[in-house]
């Protein structure tokens, strides 16, 4: 019994030290850091039923995606387009039709090597790859 406890409290351990350690590496990007990582790329948002859902940040402003990869024509209009912006060191993007055109705003955090983060100004998250 003793040593399954002693087995239990180094995993905890273990397991909390591995968090602080990730934590310490993910960096909340700002502005510059937005402006040259995400815009002209293409992003893949990891979608909750498995693939990747592609949006391109264009340096015109503009920022287009397309559900088709995944199927999403059936239950939404499968691609958009709208504008992006950055405000407070978060981007902001509008699309024409999806989310009724409303304005969203999302805090990122840099996670890794091409990898980001997002919270939504709703509180939704996520994670994205960033591309070329």
């Amino acid at each position: 019994m003793e040593t399954v406890m002693r087995k239990t409290a180094i995993a905890i351990l273990y397991a909390t030290i591995s968090s602080v350690a990730v934590a310490a590496e993910a960096t909340p990007m700002k502005e510059a850091d937005i402006r040259s990582l995400i815009i002209g790329k293409t992003i893949y948002l990891a979608a909750p039923m498995g693939g990747e859902f592609p949006l391109n940040y264009r340096p015109s402003g503009e920022v287009d995606g397309s559900g088709k990869a995944l199927g999403l024509g059936k239950f939404i209009q499968p691609t958009d387009k709208g504008h992006w912006w950055i405000q407070s060191d978060k981007l902001c993007q509008q699309f024409t039709v999806w989310y009724d055109g409303s304005p969203m705003c999302f805090d990122l955090t840099e996670t890794g090597e091409g990898k980001v983060r997002w919270v939504r100004d709703n509180g939704e998250t996520g994670t994205a790859r960033i591309g070329d």
